[in-house]
């Protein structure tokens, strides 16, 4: 088998990630995208050992070990994503990464943002006003 197929199909894979990643707002969405980048990464990292193991003595499996590493990041990184992603749901109800926004900034109907400190007096200042 030539490297030109698996580096395609990799390719094809990193492309579809990267639009999953890019064109995507569910948070969850994004995660797969983000998945499935790793898996061509993943796809790569064979291919290229299993081709540079038949023109070198040495066999040491580099990229398949990895692999295995990426592998494990990404299990990881999906864990953690998922907890957050579940997190953020309960509290805010959605997972829509667009209205996704900070806890310290507000967001008006008419379209503009304020910041949470500046937007709504505090006791002090208003104890001030009241003494002035």
């Amino acid at each position: 088998m030539h490297l030109a197929y698996p580096a395609v199909l990799s390719a094809l894979l990193f492309c579809t990630g990267l639009y999953g990643v890019l064109a995507r707002r569910n948070a969850i969405l994004v995660l797969m995208s983000v998945e499935l980048m790793l898996n061509a990464v993943n796809l790569n990292l064979v291919a290229f050992d299993v081709w540079l193991s038949r023109t070198a003595e040495e066999t040491l499996h580099s990229g398949q070990a990895l692999t295995l590493f990426t592998i494990a990041i990404a299990a990881a990184e999906i864990g953690i994503g998922l907890a957050i992603v579940l997190a953020v749901h309960r509290n805010r109800g959605t997972a829509d990464i667009d209205r996704l926004r900070d806890t310290s900034e507000r967001h008006d109907p008419d379209g503009t943002d304020h910041d949470a400190r500046t937007a709504e007096p505090t006791d002090e200042a208003q104890k001030a006003e009241a003494t002035a």
